[in-house]
């Protein structure tokens, strides 16, 4: 079990936009999107759930893009992903798709 930890990390705006290109591209093919943030490496699988927030409390605004899931589901991407590794490499399989 892992303890609850959270993360913020404040960029100028080149590094934030070059960030949310970075993230785009990999949401658009499919790919992974990992991210360094102050030291942790955060890794977003294919199947998060994506969403906007919007909250305004005390005069303050906030804006959210969020993308969520759960770990069970992380390993069951990096499941996935081995077993297809497996397939590509294991002759059998290649001729049964040929």
């Amino acid at each position: 079990m892992t303890d609850d930890h959270e993360t913020e990390v404040t960029q100028d705006v080149a590094s934030f936009v070059a960030e949310l290109r970075r993230l785009a591209d990999a949401l658009e093919s499919g790919s992974a999107y990992t991210i360094d943030l102050d030291g942790d490496l955060v890794t977003i699988p294919m199947n998060a759930m994506l969403s906007v927030a919007h909250e305004e409390d005390d005069g303050e605004v906030e804006l959210e893009f969020q993308l969520s899931w759960s770990l069970d589901d992380e390993e069951e991407d990096e499941d996935e992903a081995a077993d297809e590794d497996d397939d590509a490499e294991d002759p059998e399989k290649q001729s049964e798709t040929a």
